[in-house]
């Protein structure tokens, strides 16, 4: 019962994403990406990954939404004439989804000693449970007590906070400047 609501999830969230292309309205396409963005929360509640789930609504369905809309009012963006865009630009999108799905396909066949395999270039270390389970070798304890131990925000955090600190904090420089540039933007047109 479970994989078949995930299936219906998955669905309406690649619809929903298309819908989010294919509207020329921005308030319409930015409203079909709440739906996209919804959808994905309640794939991660059914993977049994509600940190993250709560966190998409929060942060993209939530906040992120919320910005979207305000620069669509700040920019006093017109209605179109018409709400689906022309042929030329469904030709394109159905071109590269198809160039994406042809990249994609391969994936299906994947399993993980064959990454494990791909990923050491060595048959000596390809045993998926050496290569992916690396937590064992750092904290002493298999993956899954770690995470009970540490709970899933610490999981997370963790490799965020030690082995991408830098690039993380420069993340947050960037997103500072962006939004200094926005409200210089903004104020000059006021």
């Amino acid at each position: 019962m479970t994989e078949q609501v995930f299936w219906f999830f998955a669905a309406v969230a690649v619809v929903s994403a298309g819908l989010v292309v294919a509207m020329r309205n921005p308030i319409a396409s930015a409203f079909w990406l709440v739906s996209t963005m919804l959808c994905l929360a309640a794939m991660f509640f059914l993977l049994n990954a509600q940190f993250i789930g709560v966190v998409q609504i929060l942060v993209y369905a939530g906040a992120v939404m919320v910005l979207f809309l305000f620069v669509i009012m700040l920019l006093n963006l017109g209605r179109a004439p018409s709400d689906l865009r022309r042929a030329p630009a469904w030709l394109v999108g159905v071109l590269l989804v198809g160039v994406l799905a042809s990249q994609l396909m391969p994936l299906g066949g994947y399993t993980r000693e064959r990454l494990a395999l791909e990923y050491t270039r060595s048959t000596a270390l390809a045993s998926p449970g050496v290569v992916f389970d690396s937590t064992m070798s750092v904290t002493g304890m298999d993956p899954a007590t770690a995470t009970l131990e540490r709970g899933v925000p610490g999981d997370i955090a963790a490799p965020l906070f030690q082995q991408y600190l830098v690039p993380f904090e420069l993340t947050s420089i960037l997103l500072l400047a962006a939004i200094v540039g926005a409200v210089v933007l903004a104020k000059r047109r006021i």
